[in-house]
C-alpha cells in the first residue's frame, strides 16, 4: 500500500510531527509523531504492515493498535482527499 500526496497537498516535518498542509484551500492538518511516523512510512514506500512495524519498534505499541492506529490514518488521510 505505497501511497502517494494528492498535488495539491504538502507534507512537512516538524520538531514535533509534521504538517499536511492543502496549497489551495490553506487548510492544515497536525501530525503528532506517532502519526507523521505513519504518513512518511507509507509515502516512503512501505506498505501498512512495514509502518505497523515501524510504530511497534519506535513506541513500544501493541501491535494491534498500531494496525488499528494506521487504518484509520489512511482512511482519514482518503476521506480529506490527500492520498492518490
Amino acid at each position: 500500500m505505497s501511497l502517494r500526496l494528492h498535488q495539491d497537498f504538502t507534507l512537512t516535518e516538524t520538531d514535533f510531527g509534521a504538517v499536511l498542509l492543502h496549497r489551495r484551500r490553506g487548510t492544515y492538518w497536525q501530525l503528532n509523531p506517532s502519526g507523521a511516523l505513519i504518513v512518511t512510512s507509507l509515502l516512503g514506500g512501505s506498505d501498512a504492515d512495514g509502518a505497523v512495524q515501524r510504530l511497534v519498534e519506535q513506541y513500544d505499541v501493541d501491535p494491534g493498535q498500531a494496525r488499528r492506529d494506521v487504518d484509520s490514518l489512511v482512511a482519514d488521510m482518503r476521506a480529506a482527499g490527500a492520498l492518490r
